[in-house]
C-alpha cells in the first residue's frame, strides 16, 4: 500500500514524457495498407520536389559527357542521392537504363527501407508520439466525465453515457486493472492506469476540470476515499457514486457525492416486484436503456410553455428542476412552468 502510494506521489507533476503508459491517448485505428500507401506516396513527393529543384538549377549540374540536364536526368540524380546509392563508379549512361532506374530499382530500394527500418522507428517514435498527444491533451482536456472503475457498472454507465450522445472523447476511466483498460482503450477512451484513491491520479484524469465524476469501485470504502479526493480537487462537478449497502448512502454524500445509486437495493426492488408485476421492470428496463423504447431525459422550458402546467404539456413530465431543487409534478410549487426550469420527461429513444 505504501509503495503505491509512493508511485503516486507528484505524478500529476511528471513530465509527459514518464506518462507514457500510464495515461493512454486512444489511437485512430487505420489500415496497415493505407499507412504504407502514405509512405509510399510521402516519399515520392519528396523525390519530385528534389528533382523539381536540381532541374531549376541545371545550368550548374553536369553529367560526364558535359550534356545539358534534362528532367529525366534531374529525377534520376534526386533517386540516387535521396537514396545515398550515387557513389558514381557503377551508373547508367542511356535513358532507357535510366528510366528503369527510377521505375523498378527505386521503389524496391524505398520498400526496402520500409520493411528493414519502419519497425525500428515506429518502436522508437511511439513515446515521443504518445507524450506529444499526452501533453495537447492536457492543455485541451475540459467539461469531461471521470469514471473510476471500468468494471461491470463502470462499463454499464458509460454505455449509458454514449446512448445520450456523450462523445468517447469525453470520458476518462480511471482503473488498477490493466486489462479493463486496455478494454476501455480499445472502445476509443482515455484512460489512467492508478488508484482514484490518489489524488495525482485524479488530478492527472483532469478530474480538477471535470464536469462530473461517475465512482464505480467494487468496494464501498473505496468509493468514500475516492468521493473525498474528487470533491476536494473540485467542488463544482456533479458527483454520482454507486454503493452496496444502503447503510453507507450517508457517508457517501458527507464526503461530496450528489447523488448514490444503492446496487444491492435497487436490484432486490426489482427483483421483487417481478414476481409480482414482471411487466413495470419490463418498462423500467425500456426506461434505463437509452437505444431503444423510451428514455428519461431533461429539457430546457420552451417559451410556450411558460405558466402552465406540467401535467397538461405534450410530454409526459414526471419532475421539475427548479433552482437545483427537483419537484415531483403535482406538488404545489411546481403548479405552473417559470422560465429557467428544467423538465424531467419521456421521450422516445433515438429523438
Amino acid at each position: 500500500m505504501f509503495g503505491e502510494r509512493a508511485r503516486g506521489l507528484g505524478l500529476a507533476s511528471r513530465p509527459d514524457f514518464a506518462l507514457v503508459g500510464v495515461l493512454r491517448i486512444p489511437e485512430v485505428q487505420t489500415s496497415p495498407w493505407i499507412s504504407l500507401t502514405r509512405r509510399v506516396l510521402f516519399a515520392t513527393g519528396l523525390l519530385f520536389l528534389a528533382a523539381l529543384v536540381v532541374y531549376i538549377g541545371r545550368d550548374g549540374y553536369h553529367d560526364n559527357s558535359a550534356n545539358e540536364l534534362s528532367f529525366l536526368d534531374a529525377f534520376y540524380y534526386a533517386t540516387v542521392s535521396l537514396s545515398t546509392t550515387g557513389y558514381g563508379d557503377i551508373h547508367p549512361v542511356t535513358p532507357e537504363a535510366r528510366l528503369a532506374n527510377i521505375i523498378i530499382i527505386t521503389p524496391l530500394r524505398i520498400l526496402f527501407l520500409i520493411v528493414l527500418v519502419g519497425t525500428t522507428l515506429s518502436v522508437l517514435t511511439e513515446r515521443s508520439r504518445q507524450a506529444f498527444k499526452i501533453q495537447r491533451w492536457r492543455h485541451t482536456v475540459r467539461n469531461h466525465t471521470v469514471v473510476v472503475g471500468y468494471g461491470t457498472k463502470g462499463r454499464t454507465a458509460i454505455d449509458a453515457m454514449l446512448g445520450d450522445g456523450v462523445q468517447p472523447a469525453d470520458i476518462v476511466v480511471v482503473d488498477t486493472d490493466v486489462i479493463a483498460l486496455e478494454a476501455a482503450a480499445n472502445a476509443g477512451l482515455v484512460t489512467v492506469h492508478g488508484s482514484a484513491t490518489q489524488s495525482d491520479v485524479l488530478r492527472l484524469a483532469g478530474a480538477q476540470n471535470a464536469e462530473s465524476v461517475v465512482v464505480a469501485t467494487n468496494r464501498d470504502d473505496t468509493a468514500v476515499l475516492v468521493t473525498l479526493t474528487a470533491r476536494e480537487l473540485n467542488k463544482a462537478a456533479k458527483i454520482v457514486v454507486s454503493i452496496r449497502e444502503a447503510e453507507n448512502t450517508h457517508l457517501v454524500r458527507q464526503s461530496g457525492a450528489n447523488s448514490v445509486v444503492v446496487s444491492s437495493e435497487t436490484a432486490g426492488r426489482l427483483l421483487g416486484i417481478a414476481t409480482t408485476t414482471p411487466t413495470v421492470v419490463e418498462m423500467m428496463e425500456d426506461l434505463l436503456t437509452p437505444e431503444e423504447g423510451f428514455a428519461v431525459a431533461e429539457r430546457e422550458v420552451e417559451s410556450s410553455e411558460i405558466g402552465g402546467s406540467p401535467r397538461h404539456l405534450s410530454d409526459i413530465v414526471l419532475g421539475v428542476v427548479r433552482n437545483g431543487v427537483l419537484y415531483r409534478v403535482g406538488e404545489p410549487e411546481v403548479d405552473a412552468v417559470e422560465a429557467g426550469d428544467k423538465l424531467l420527461y419521456i421521450r422516445r429513444a433515438g429523438k
